[in-house]
């Protein structure tokens, strides 16, 4: 059982593309290399490409340890989390300390803006499998989407994607986010699919928004549609979605401060903390209703779809920078 003090770790929490994922978080809310559109998190509150320390890593692994004792057995260890975690200059100490604890396979989701640097590339040969991101196909868009620290270019960025994934031993699944009349559309797409072939990544997969986004006009591709683009990537691509997958549900008794730490996070649905946490949907919807009533969480509605998330202000749930 999760407790209220946990810090770092987060979950195990459904995921489109890791199944039941333990996320550890490596730097403090929102500390990023980006600002994209699209975020579930919202805007980027320190945008930096300075790497650092940020968290004191034996806390970190006093966590996992504690957690991983607790259960349930998730599929992946993912070192993600609210911010960017290559941004963290101990991560690959962290990732081989934490291979000393579990046979857990770790997963490093990153948004690729710092593989370009020998020292992160270095850092996560340890790991599994590592997830990067590509969501524009040139400079102009990369700017408009992703909105980098001024440091990072996208040739910069590219080329660091492509080094990493030729010296990598393990897989590289390649993540591409299309939004409605920006990136996904044929024109664009191409353009991110040729580069797609010089990275040569073992899978690719494609994605649109389904959580509330960082701002309004980022909007999501039709099904139909990111069908029709994945065959633009020689039969490699796949549409993730929300409901691509189901799960039975994992079997410990979640907290209040577990739907907390989920929600802080990422918003959810019922279902989605429900799946997350092995909880009865109507339990689930019985407590999330009275977190809303304490004002601890609040509802937005995406595309017909209602979503809970933290409210994020001081003395509320969980607060912006938690750390």
């Amino acid at each position: 059982m999760t407790a209220p003090g946990f810090r770092y770790i987060y979950g195990p929490v459904p995921s489109r593309r890791l199944g039941l994922s333990l996320g550890v978080d490596l730097v403090p809310f929102k500390t990023c290399t980006y600002d994209c559109i699209y975020c579930q998190l919202g805007r980027t509150t320190h945008k930096t490409a300075e790497r650092h320390e940020y968290v004191q890593m034996a806390d970190v692994l006093a966590e996992l340890e504690q957690k991983l004792a607790d259960g349930p057995v998730p599929d992946y260890v993912t070192l993600s989390g609210s911010g960017e975690p290559t941004l963290n200059e101990r991560i690959g100490q962290l990732i081989g300390e934490t291979k000393k604890l579990t046979y857990i396979p770790i997963a490093v989701l990153t948004n690729g803006s710092l593989l370009w640097q020998r020292e992160v590339q270095d850092a996560l040969m340890e790991a599994d499998l590592v997830l990067p991101s590509l969501d524009a196909g040139d400079e102009h868009l990369f700017r408009y989407v992703n909105r980098p620290h001024r440091e990072i270019t996208f040739d910069q960025m590219v080329h660091g994607i492509a080094e990493f994934t030729r010296r990598f031993p393990k897989p590289v699944w390649l993540e591409v986010f299309l939004l409605a009349g920006v990136t996904g559309i044929l024109s664009e797409v191409e353009k991110i699919a040729a580069l797609a072939r010089r990275i040569q990544p073992q899978q690719i997969q494609l994605n649109t928004v389904s959580r509330p986004p960082s701002e309004e006009f980022a909007c999501p591709v039709s099904w139909n549609q990111m069908k029709e683009f994945a065959n633009l990537f020689d039969g490699k691509a796949e549409v993730i979605s929300e409901d691509n997958k189901s799960r039975s549900p994992v079997v410990y008794k979640a907290t209040d401060a577990d739907i907390l730490a989920l929600l802080s996070r990422r918003p959810c649905t019922v279902q989605g903390v429900s799946a997350g946490l092995g909880l009865h949907v109507g339990e689930t919807a019985k407590r999330l209703q009275a977190l809303v009533e304490e004002g601890s969480v609040t509802t937005v509605r995406n595309n017909k779809t209602i979503f809970y998330e933290t409210v994020r202000t001081k003395g509320k749930g969980i607060p912006v920078n938690h750390y």
